[in-house]
C-alpha cells in the first residue's frame, strides 16, 4: 500500500509515531517544498552536466536569428534608422556594466580600472541574476546590429582589396556575438576586450548609421563622424563625468577625438564607403545614345580597340554625397583619372560612363585591365576588369 506523501516529510515523535500536534497545513507545505527542493537540485544537476551543451544550443539558435536579420537588412537601406535605438542601448548597458560590476577610472588620478567584468564571488543571488540577465540582453544587441551591418558592408567592398578586411573583421565580430561560450568567458568580463568589441561595432554601426539619418553626406565625413563617437563613447565607459570638471581632461578629451577623426582618416582606403555600391559595370568600344553600350566584352583583342567605354551603374540609397571618379589603371598602373558623366540609371542608380580615346591609350595594350569607381576621398566603391590580349 503506497505510503502517504505528507508521512515521508512530517516530522514524528520520539516512538515514531505522528505528532499530534503537527497542523495538516504545515505537512503540505513543507511536502511542497520538499518536492521543490528535489526539482531544483535535479535542475542543478542537469545544468551542471549539460549546461555548456545547451549554450551551444543557443548559439546554433542565435546564429539562425543572425540569418533572419540579414533578410530583413536586405528589405531596404531605410531601415538601417532601426540601428540608432540598438546602439543607444547598446552603450548604456556597457556603461551600467563597466560601473556597476567594475570599477571605473577616479577623477583625482586616472588609475588603472579593474580587468575584469562581473559580480563578486560575495555577490548575492539576484546581482548575478542580474548580470546575466544584462550581458544576454547585450549580446543580442550586438548580433541584430552586427548581422544588420554585414550585407550592406558586404555589397560595398570590393573582393581582393584591402576594405574586404574590414568585412572579415566584421563578420567574425558576428560570429562571436552568437558564440555564448566565447562571449560570455572570453570578451564581455574582460574589460579590455569588451571596450574594443563595443568600439568596433559603434563605429562601423555609425557609419552606417550617419548617412540614414544625414542624406547626402560624404562617405568621409560619416567616418570621421563615426570615430569621434567612438573615442567618446570610450571616456563615457572608462571615466567618470565628475573627472571632467577639470579643464586637464577636457583638453585630454578633446585630443583624443581629434586624434581618432585623424586616424580615421588615414585609414578611409581600408573602410567600405556604405551604403555605396556598384551594382553593375562594363566595358566596351561603343556606346548607344541612351547610355548603354552597344556590346559588354570581358576580353577584348588589341586589333578591335579604337577606344574603350566602361559604364558603371552606382546604388546610392543615402543620396549623391561624394564626387565620384573613374581610375583606369592597367597591369596596375594608373592610366587615366577621369570625372564620368552622370545620368540617371536604372532603380535609381546613378550611371557614371567614361571614355579612354585612341590619343590617351598606351602603346602596350595587353594585360589585365581594371576601372575603379573611387571616392574623391579615395574610398573604393567598386571595381571593373576586363582583359586585353594579342
Amino acid at each position: 500500500m503506497p505510503v502517504p506523501l505528507y508521512l515521508l516529510v512530517a516530522p514524528r515523535s520520539r516512538g515514531g509515531a505522528l505528532s499530534r500536534q503537527t497542523n495538516p497545513m504545515d505537512l503540505s507545505r513543507e511536502a511542497l517544498a520538499a518536492l521543490r527542493d528535489a526539482l531544483l537540485d535535479r535542475l542543478r544537476s542537469v545544468l551542471s552536466r549539460h549546461g555548456r551543451k545547451l549554450w551551444w544550443l543557443h548559439s546554433f539558435y542565435a546564429l539562425a536569428l543572425g540569418a533572419s536579420v540579414v533578410l530583413f537588412a536586405q528589405k531596404g537601406f531605410e531601415r538601417a534608422r532601426f540601428l540608432a535605438i540598438s546602439i543607444v542601448v547598446a552603450w548604456l548597458l556597457v556603461i551600467a556594466l563597466f560601473r556597476i560590476f567594475g570599477s571605473g577610472v577616479t577623477q583625482e588620478s586616472f588609475e588603472a580600472p579593474a580587468s575584469r567584468i562581473a559580480p563578486p564571488t560575495s555577490a548575492s543571488p539576484g546581482a548575478k541574476l542580474r548580470f546575466l540577465v544584462m550581458t544576454y540582453v547585450l549580446k543580442n544587441l550586438y548580433q541584430g546590429m552586427l548581422f544588420f551591418l554585414l550585407p550592406f558592408y558586404w555589397k560595398s567592398s570590393t573582393l581582393g582589396t584591402r576594405n574586404m578586411a574590414f568585412v572579415v573583421l566584421l563578420g567574425a565580430c558576428a560570429l562571436v556575438a552568437t558564440l555564448d561560450v566565447v562571449f560570455d568567458e572570453l570578451i564581455i568580463r574582460r574589460r579590455i576586450l569588451a571596450s574594443i568589441f563595443h568600439g568596433f561595432t559603434l563605429f562601423a554601426t555609425m557609419t552606417l548609421l550617419v548617412p540614414a539619418l544625414f542624406p547626402d553626406t560624404r562617405s568621409l565625413h560619416a567616418l570621421v563622424a563615426a570615430a569621434a563617437v567612438t573615442v567618446l563613447a570610450f571616456w563615457t565607459l572608462h571615466v567618470p563625468a565628475r573627472a571632467f570638471l577639470q579643464n586637464r581632461n577636457v583638453l585630454l578629451l578633446i585630443s583624443t577625438v581629434i586624434g581618432g577623426m585623424t586616424i580615421a582618416w588615414a585609414v578611409r582606403s581600408i573602410v567600405p564607403p556604405v551604403p555605396m555600391h556598384v551594382g553593375h559595370a562594363a566595358v566596351g568600344p561603343l556606346i548607344l545614345p541612351d547610355g548603354r553600350l552597344q556590346m559588354e566584352v570581358q576580353t577584348l583583342h588589341i586589333s578591335a580597340i579604337r577606344q574603350l567605354v566602361a559604364v558603371t551603374d552606382v546604388v546610392i540609397p543615402a543620396g549623391k554625397g561624394d564626387e565620384l571618379l573613374h581610375v583606369w589603371r592597367r597591369e596596375g598602373v594608373p592610366v587615366l583619372t577621369s570625372t564620368p558623366r552622370r545620368t540617371k540609371g536604372p532603380s535609381a542608380a546613378l550611371r557614371l560612363q567614361s571614355m579612354i580615346g585612341a590619343e590617351k591609350l598606351p602603346k602596350e595594350l595587353a594585360g589585365a585591365w581594371t576601372v575603379d569607381v573611387m571616392t574623391a576621398d579615395d574610398q573604393l566603391v567598386g571595381r571593373l576588369s576586363f582583359q586585353v590580349i594579342e
